[in-house]
């Protein structure tokens, strides 16, 4: 097998919570809602484009375990200001374990699902 790229992550929200995922991830985070693919449009899934080369984020109704620590990153700009947007929108960010080179927080999203939100200043140490 050869690897290409990550090119997307599916995520889960409680049934019904289609503007909530617009809100916390259009609204609060920034990212551009794309359509979905028309035959997956009756599963109620929403869809953000999340960076270069066709990088999403999908999410479809489910079941989401808030306390487990698989999550995903993002890499932003400006840490502070999107810990200070979280905020804002209600959201509480919080630290962890410390990793040189790459500050970075956590958030839970509205369903559970854990989000690490980074910048990357250098390689690992």
């Amino acid at each position: 097998m050869k690897f290409r790229r990550l090119q997307h992550v599916s995520l889960a929200y409680s049934a019904g919570g289609q503007d909530t995922v617009r809100a916390f991830y259009g609204n609060g985070v920034g990212l551009r809602e794309i359509a979905p693919p028309s035959t997956l449009e009756a599963r109620n899934v929403v869809w953000f484009s999340a960076g270069a080369d066709e990088l999403e984020m999908h999410f479809f109704p489910g079941v989401v375990d808030p306390e487990h620590p698989g999550h995903v990153c993002l890499e932003v700009e400006d840490l502070a200001a999107a810990r200070r947007q979280l905020e804002t929108s209600g959201y509480t960010p919080y630290e962890t374990t410390p990793i040189t080179n790459r500050p970075r927080f956590f958030c839970r999203d509205p369903f559970g699902n854990l989000i690490e939100f980074t910048t990357i200043l250098g390689a690992f140490q």
